[in-house]
């Protein structure tokens, strides 16, 4: 794998440590993580500062209501959740996001893919499939998108996204991404709200793909 060059910023990180993310960005950001040394430090330390804050805050007191319904859930049965191991191209993350199961990829014209792994209304995540050489409708956002490469690599714009490499695009962005030549390009992408398509085509077909 070359090396990553595309990180997560640190504000989006702290975010994350606290656990303020949206789930899709919290699957974006934990699958990078797992993939970047570096950002998986940075989110360490994070991680530190918060536990150094708790440990310096002062004890508040809970009703006897709240007291004791921590008390009747430490008291029910244990189910431990399932761990997901890293699976091919796939972060244990995105493992988890499919359950366990392999993408179920359904076509979108000109060769690409997607598999929605989770969408509601605070955002989706979803695997996107995209030939060598073949484009993303030309498009800009209502909010933010989180894309991860996770195989081959595609380039915009702002620049070449390769594997580990996670582009943010926010509503200032209008872009054209495209993968390399080579293997096809395998992405996750996380966004909080629907895209802007410039096409009249993949507007029509936008409600259908839901995307």
């Amino acid at each position: 794998m070359s090396a990553i060059t595309h990180h997560i910023p640190d504000a989006m990180l702290a975010a994350y440590a606290a656990g303020n993310l949206p789930h899709a960005f919290a699957v974006a950001v934990a699958s990078h993580v797992s993939l970047c040394a570096e950002c998986r430090v940075a989110l360490e330390a994070h991680q530190a500062v918060g536990g150094a804050v708790l440990e310096d805050t002062g004890a508040v007191a809970v009703s006897s209501s709240l007291k004791d319904n921590i008390l009747a859930q430490l008291d029910a049965p244990f189910t431990p959740e399932p761990v997901y191991e890293r699976n091919g191209i796939f972060p244990g993350p995105v493992m988890e996001a499919m359950n366990g199961r392999a993408p179920r990829w359904k076509k979108l014209g000109m060769g690409v893919r997607q598999d929605i792994l989770s969408a509601d209304a605070n955002g989706s995540v979803r695997l996107l499939y995209i030939p060598p050489r073949q484009a993303v409708p030309d498009h800009s956002h209502n909010g933010l998108e989180l894309t991860l490469v996770l195989q081959g690599s595609f380039s915009d714009e702002t620049g070449r996204f390769g594997v580990g490499d996670l582009e943010i695009a926010d509503e200032n962005l209008e872009h054209t991404p495209v993968a390399d030549p080579g293997e096809a390009c395998i992405c996750l992408a996380a966004t909080d709200a629907r895209l802007r398509f410039r096409a009249l085509v993949p507007r029509l077909l936008q409600p259908l793909f839901r995307i």
